[in-house]
């Protein structure tokens, strides 16, 4: 089968791998469509922390049931999307329902090979059927589960302002999940287009992060600042800029991991009472809610794929996808 495999930093391969056979409790997807995450484009620019290579990129993935090991009463040609974190059950994380932090961990193109590839083994519990998607809206269910859990964590309701740092596309993520919860949402961004997208097709405020952002969020807000900030920009100025815009009382979560060190003035910290949160990955829960908004419309997700490829034009197209001035949002795989 063809397999597209990032040998090292900057490199891309066509290679032919076999295809697989599932064994007991695993099931062969037929890839369909592949979301391009910065966690692919992060890895492809050496810089993704838990990683090693060569590595098949690859885990916002849609498909179909190709075969089925034995246990595994899935139809064949079902339409499926992949949840790409493969947790223990048994760890401490786990026991607290928290498998999206799992300490044995394994997530599908990163940990172990993705799905830039014509065919992947997974076990059963990975593969949830979703009638009635398009196979490139399935491809961004992950994507979005990652803001939906943000949002989740961060406990936001209808009386919150919210700023997201970040209007990439876990960030319009974050930014749609919150305004689902009825919050006044704004969203920050180093980029014109990328704040001009966000206006137009969300209809929110934004703010310009290379400019006076403490004075642009007092304006927005009446002087009250944001209750939550969410960053979605693995810029270590960003993230440290959250302590100084939020109100008292309110709540950060850091969405990003940076290989960095994150320092903050602790007389700032103490004095909002701030409460400081990660957000790893995402749970069932969070996909659950994801399909649910697609389906009533609450939440699009094609609005921000900005560029699509056929699998054969993968490795040309992803050359030029990681750089700014593409203006890549999201980008969407379809298999040829």
């Amino acid at each position: 089968m063809r397999t597209i495999v990032c040998v090292e930093p900057g490199v891309l391969e066509s290679q032919q791998f076999e295809k697989p056979t599932p064994k007991a409790g695993e099931v062969l997807v037929k890839i369909r469509s592949i979301g391009i995450c910065g966690t692919d484009i992060h890895a492809y620019g050496g810089n993704q922390p838990y990683f090693e290579y060569p590595r098949v990129l690859g885990h916002e993935l849609a498909g179909t049931v190709e075969s089925v090991g034995d246990g595994v009463e899935l139809a064949i040609d079902s339409p499926v999307y992949i949840i790409p974190y493969l947790s223990c059950g048994e760890c401490v994380a786990c026991k607290k329902g928290k498998p999206n932090c799992c300490t044995n961990i394994e997530v599908v193109g990163v940990h172990r090979d993705g799905g830039m590839c014509e065919y992947l083994c997974v076990p059963e519990s990975a593969v949830v059927v979703a009638e009635g998607l398009a196979f490139n809206d399935m491809a961004l269910i992950e994507c979005l589960a990652i803001g939906a859990h943000s949002v989740r964590r961060a406990q936001i309701t209808e009386d919150d302002k919210v700023l997201v740092l970040g209007a990439g596309p876990i960030g319009i993520g974050a930014l749609q999940f919150a305004k689902v919860q009825g919050a006044q949402c704004m969203i920050a961004d180093v980029r014109d287009d990328k704040r001009k997208f966000c206006e137009e097709q969300y209809n929110v405020a934004t703010v310009d992060a290379l400019g006076d952002v403490g004075a642009q969020l007092s304006d927005l807000t009446e002087g009250e600042m944001p209750s939550v900030i969410i960053d979605c920009t693995g810029n270590v100025k960003a993230m440290e800029s959250a302590f100084y815009n939020l109100a008292h009382g309110g709540r950060i979560v850091f969405v990003s991991v940076v290989k960095a060190s994150v320092a903050f003035d602790d007389p700032e910290f103490h004095k909002r009472e701030t409460t400081l949160l990660g957000s790893r990955n995402a749970t069932k829960e969070d996909f659950e809610h994801v399909v649910a908004c697609l389906r009533d419309g609450s939440v699009k997700s094609n609005a921000f794929v900005t560029h699509t490829a056929k699998f054969s034009e993968l490795i040309d197209r992803f050359q030029t996808w990681v750089k700014p001035e593409t203006g890549v949002i999201k980008a969407v795989v379809e298999m040829d």
